[in-house]
């Protein structure tokens, strides 16, 4: 049996977990991939840094040499960015080797660019672990559900938002505390900016929508809103209608079926909803089918062991396929869908006003509401030491009817101010 050589780009957390479970379970790799599987090389930034586990001969930092050999079977991405590790791959690819990665920001970029090349050159490019960390979410969308129509993904993609949110709702904590809470326990980066913004999710999202509607999504059409503007008060709000905050990744399908949307926002969910229970860092994604109905994959979406087992669950089968002269399922986009704007989506929405305590309040806003054509589910007023506040819940809309309607109110002599908007889910 040939030795199956493998190049690792990266060594940072989810690297050196990798190129340690390589070696720590070596015998079992061999066995079910049907050869020797070996890391011949490791590519990183800096070679002095110490990585407890990692084979310090096979450190090296000209990752441009390590994969222009022509002896490599399948290269690791493990770098994260857009470049160089999009050139990385490319040059890897066209050097016939097939390519894992965890780099959700690239393959939302570049994933048709990539596809193609790898299709070209008959070899594999995989990337269970850009997504859910250890859940298998992309093979089940890409293989098990391939004779469904998929119509709808919604969960909590991101593990930093979901800590931090989790902590809001838990504790009465306002975001910065926790967010301060999240970093100290290494939940949060240094610069958290693409987690709480919502770029991480948002880059998944458009990952998810082109598996699971055969259609290409980049990630700049993905909507995006993050967590940073979310108060103490939206999660007292939340809880008094029976509700939890959660940052959601929504991908739907047009009821026309030539269109879809996606978006990541934080949103108000029952909390009879089974997402509203994922907790900590944890991720969850519900998938909508059309005869397998609501599947949920759920576990953990982040850290280093979690995304590694995606990585070599990703490995064996590209090692697999290079020992048969094959090749697995690619990139499948035969339909060129519509993705529609956020100002189409049809959601409800929770609306807190500062409000004037005076006859007239409660008519006046009304008004608006139905001039604008938007229906009012729910609303209450509450007196208390910092004035009088009106909490709106409507009915379901489209997203620029109620973002007129709150401009509209927001303009009324009597409304002091817009405290928070927040779109509501309740399916």
């Amino acid at each position: 049996m040939r030795t199956l050589k493998v190049a690792l780009l990266g060594c940072g957390v989810v690297g050196t977990e990798v190129a340690r479970h390589l070696a720590l379970h070596q015998d079992d790799l061999t066995a079910r991939i049907g050869a020797p599987v070996e890391l011949v090389g490791i590519a990183v930034r800096r070679a002095d840094r110490l990585r407890p586990g990692v084979p310090e001969e096979l450190v090296g930092t000209d990752a441009a040499a390590l994969v222009a050999r022509g002896d490599i079977d399948v290269v690791v991405e493990a770098i994260g960015g857009i470049e160089p590790a999009g050139e990385l791959i490319r040059s890897a690819i066209a050097r016939g080797a097939s390519v894992v990665s965890a780099n959700k920001a690239l393959i939302a970029a570049q994933g048709g660019e990539l596809h193609r090349a790898a299709r070209e050159a008959g070899t594999d490019l995989f990337y269970e672990a850009a997504v859910g960390g250890a859940i298998p979410l992309l093979r089940p969308l890409r293989e098990s559900l391939a004779g469904d129509r998929v119509t709808r993904v919604l969960g909590i993609v991101n593990g930093t938002t979901n800590f931090i949110l989790d902590k809001m709702d838990s504790t009465g904590e306002e975001y910065e505390v926790a967010l301060k809470e999240a970093t100290a326990l290494g939940y949060a980066e240094a610069d958290p900016t693409a987690d709480v913004e919502g770029h991480d999710a948002a880059a998944k999202a458009a990952i998810l929508a082109g598996l699971a509607f055969n259609t290409r999504v980049t990630a700049d059409q993905v909507f995006v809103q993050g967590i940073t503007g979310v108060t103490a008060a939206d999660m007292a709000s939340a809880r008094a209608m029976g509700s939890v905050v959660k940052l959601l990744a929504i991908c739907e399908r047009g009821a026309d079926g030539e269109s879809v949307t996606v978006r990541v926002h934080p949103a108000m969910i029952p909390l009879d909803h089974p997402l509203a229970s994922v907790r900590g860092a944890y991720n969850a994604v519900f998938v909508e089918a059309d005869a397998a109905g609501r599947l949920m994959f759920y576990g953990p979406g982040a850290g280093g062991a979690p995304t590694a087992s995606s990585v070599l669950g990703d490995l064996v089968t590209a090692c697999r396929n290079r020992l048969a002269g094959t090749t697995g399922p690619g990139e499948t986009v035969y339909r060129q869908l519509d993705v529609r704007p956020m100002s189409e989506v049809v959601t409800s929405c929770h609306l807190d006003l500062d409000v004037e305590d005076e006859p007239g309040v409660l008519a006046a806003v009304a008004t608006v509401f139905a001039e604008h054509g938007v229906s009012v589910d729910t609303l209450r007023q509450h007196h208390g030491p910092a004035g009088t506040s009106l909490v709106v819940v409507t009915h379901r809309a489209t997203d620029a009817a109620l973002a007129a309607t709150v401009e509209a109110v927001a303009g009324l002599s009597r409304v002091r101010a817009v405290n928070s908007m927040m779109r509501v889910e309740s399916r």
